[in-house]
């Protein structure tokens, strides 16, 4: 029996997810962001400054706030992606997924066999899930999720082809990045009518597959806009941003008067 409930059953629960995104080196602010109202927290060490060590860490603090622990690996490194599977992550968000080959390579390391290739050593997981070892191994491969991310012109012309890959269970799209490809370069706008365009595109593609739609948000109120549109899970600015304007917050109200 599980001790917290499979993250893939709670992408798939009818209520968009809304996570905490995390890039400060310090495992105590992903925990501490894991006892608010978000429903998961994402640690970023692609663009954050997150590394594996801190991230690590977290890992435990996060599960026992009871909300499940994903990580965004730095580009290309997919053996990364099963050391925090060892370690209790509910899922893996892989950025520049150009080709059919990343995508396979990405979910080799994701999944065990027949699916992949992953290799064993999950005692971390194992002692989070609260399941035998044997029993793991068999349902390891439907209690976590691997996100491609599709952020470029490539990723699009590809994208049913991605979701079709064995062991890949959904996509995450980078707003921003998407903003840049499709405009060739000229800025970047994550809420222009072309990006919007291409998201609905996104989300019809990927319900045709049956598979899982995440997506970036760089405030509140564009995840809300997002969920509603029908993502699965929005991840919402950043703990340096929440940072940020917490404290304008509390200047402007200190000033009042």
């Amino acid at each position: 029996m599980l001790i917290n409930p499979s993250f893939p059953d709670l992408l798939r629960g009818g209520t968009p997810l809304l996570t905490a995104w995390c890039g400060i080196p310090e495992p105590s602010v992903p925990g501490l962001l894991a006892r608010e109202e978000f429903d998961a927290v994402v640690m970023d060490m692609q663009h954050g400054t997150i590394d594996f060590a801190a991230a690590l860490r977290a890992v435990p603090l996060i599960a026992a706030a009871g909300k499940p622990a994903l990580v965004r690996i730095p580009v290309g490194e997919f053996a990364t992606a099963s050391r925090f599977l060892d370690a209790g992550v509910s899922g893996v968000i892989a950025p520049m997924i150009n080709t059919i080959e990343d995508a396979r390579r990405f979910a080799s390391f994701m999944k065990f066999p027949p699916v992949g290739a992953r290799s064993w050593g999950a005692y971390g997981a194992i002692s989070l899930s609260g399941l035998e070892p044997a029993e793991y191994l068999r349902q390891a491969n439907d209690l976590t999720v691997s996100f491609a991310m599709v952020e470029t012109r490539e990723a699009l012309a590809i994208l049913d082809d991605i979701l079709e890959v064995p062991g890949i269970d959904g996509v995450f799209i980078g707003p921003a990045d998407l903003s840049i490809a499709l405009s060739g370069g000229r800025g970047v706008d994550p809420s222009s009518p072309e990006v919007d365009k291409a998201l609905d595109h996104v989300l019809a593609r990927v319900r045709a597959a049956d598979k899982i739609a995440g997506i970036y948000a760089p405030s509140g109120a564009r995840a809300g806009e997002l969920a509603r549109k029908g993502f699965n899970m929005v991840s919402i600015g950043s703990d340096s941003s929440m940072l940020r304007a917490g404290a304008q917050a509390s200047l402007a109200a200190a000033q009042q008067g």
